[in-house]
């Protein structure tokens, strides 16, 4: 089968497509035909620093979608033929998403939401988990108020719905182009965004947030939007981040729940209800994954680039 590889850690050069073969699936095992596979942020980052328990080539992708192409023993709720979208990790030894055959748990499997296509559906599992677990991690209660970093982004984007659903009330920022954009998700308030976020946040909530979700990597300079005692959820490791005023803070790694069905369950039945917006930003062929990593490096991305397959 064909894959997108990545020979060495660098920049876009590093990426081609290799050929590897593809085992059958094993109990509670489906084997995949991947139709679309994201490029998340989690890309760029094994392309740049590699993965230090695997040799090269390594093949990246956290979510995708296609059809159902074998089952292992002990797989009866899904079926050859069926449309799904799933989620898995370049971390193991079959790689990651971004290949035309791809073996998955059955647990971290489930069929696309109806009324959306496999490419739409691809920018949901990794990004949608990742915004419940954060939620989860906050342990906001309803009435209370939380911020949100990078409102535009696709992570954003599922977040602030899935705050909208629990009660909560969601600030979130925006460049003056994309306001409309985010008051779409159900933020209450839009903010300019960049450095003055947080002062921006306290402007209109002088005692500072119950929670802040930074999908923008602010790091130190979140703790300003949030009241003393709240808490800060990040989705990537930062350096040097300290503490400040009690504020607690609770780092996010989707990889310890792509195997939650129910949450995945969920997912795909807010998105049938129309309650996401699945956003595709541009497609492209494994030949030219790394003009879709530059696209994404360059910012500014409304949704996902896709390797389609």
């Amino acid at each position: 089968m064909r894959a997108v590889g990545i020979s060495r850690p660098g920049g876009p050069e590093v990426l081609s497509v290799i050929e590897r073969s593809v085992r059958a699936p094993r109990k509670n095992e489906v084997r995949l035909a991947v139709a679309a596979a994201a490029v998340n942020p989690t890309d760029i980052v094994v392309r740049l620093n590699g993965l230090e328990d695997q040799a090269p080539p390594w093949v990246p992708g956290m979510d995708l979608a296609g059809v159902v192409e074998a089952t292992g023993e002990g797989v009866d709720r899904l079926a050859v033929g069926d449309e799904v979208m799933a989620a898995v990790t370049p971390r193991r030894p079959e790689g990651g998403a971004q290949a035309e055959l791809v073996v998955a748990p059955v647990a971290a499997v489930v069929p696309i939401p109806v009324g959306t296509t496999v490419t739409q559906a691809s920018t949901l599992p990794m990004n949608g988990l990742t915004a419940m677990l954060a939620l989860k991690e906050l342990e906001l209660e309803r009435g209370e108020a939380l911020a949100v970093s990078g409102g535009a982004g696709l992570l954003a984007s599922y977040a602030i719905p899935l705050a909208k659903l629990r009660g909560l009330a969601v600030v979130a920022d925006a460049k003056p182009e994309d306001e409309m954009l985010v008051r779409s998700f159900g933020a209450d308030l839009v903010l300019p965004r960049g450095e003055d976020f947080p002062a921006a946040v306290r402007g209109v909530a002088p005692d500072g947030v119950d929670g802040f979700l930074d999908t923008a990597l602010l790091g130190q300079q979140a703790f300003g939007a949030i009241r003393d005692g709240g808490k800060l959820a990040i989705v990537r490791r930062l350096k040097g981040l300290v503490p400040e005023r009690g504020i607690k803070i609770r780092e996010v790694y989707v990889f310890d729940v792509l195997e939650r069905t129910d949450w995945l369950a969920e997912l795909r039945g807010l998105a049938t209800g129309g309650q996401f917006q699945l956003r595709v930003a541009g497609e492209y062929p494994p030949e030219r994954a790394a003009d879709a990593h530059r696209a994404m490096e360059g910012g500014g991305l409304r949704g996902r680039a896709l390797i389609v397959l």
